[in-house]
């Protein structure tokens, strides 16, 4: 008899044990074999759609608990992107902006611009 039926074509949230470690895994409940519960998540990488599928076998179970809908926010903000401004750009001068400095690189992350953190003192390869 399958144990975990109830849970078919819902998201949920597993704890199990693998060795001496408890793992946590998530994503869509696909099947219960009656020994084995089987999980699936979609995802996308590199512009291309890819899915990982795996089996928890019932003994290493520890915990099986239902997950909520992930809902993407449909909110628009009435403030065009390029005026929005940090409250610490705000309460400062703008006047001693550096742009290397990391609080206006996080100023530039919260308007939306990408920002790339330069690597300084990389070590030698032999």
């Amino acid at each position: 008899m399958a144990r975990y039926s109830a849970f078919l074509g819902r998201r949920v949230e597993v704890h199990y044990r693998a060795g001496d470690i408890l793992l946590p895994a998530s994503g869509t409940f696909v099947a219960d074999s009656g020994r084995s519960i089987f999980l699936e998540q979609h995802l996308l990488q590199h512009g291309q759609q890819k899915q990982f599928r795996w089996e928890i076998p019932y003994q290493y179970i520890v915990n099986l608990h239902e997950k909520p809908e992930v809902v993407a926010s449909t909110e628009v903000s009435s403030v065009p992107a390029g005026k929005v401004q940090s409250a610490a750009e705000t309460s400062r001068p703008s006047s001693t902006a550096d742009p290397d400095r990391p609080s206006s690189q996080a100023a530039k992350a919260s308007v939306g611009d990408p920002v790339i953190n330069p690597l300084r003192n990389r070590p030698k390869t032999v």
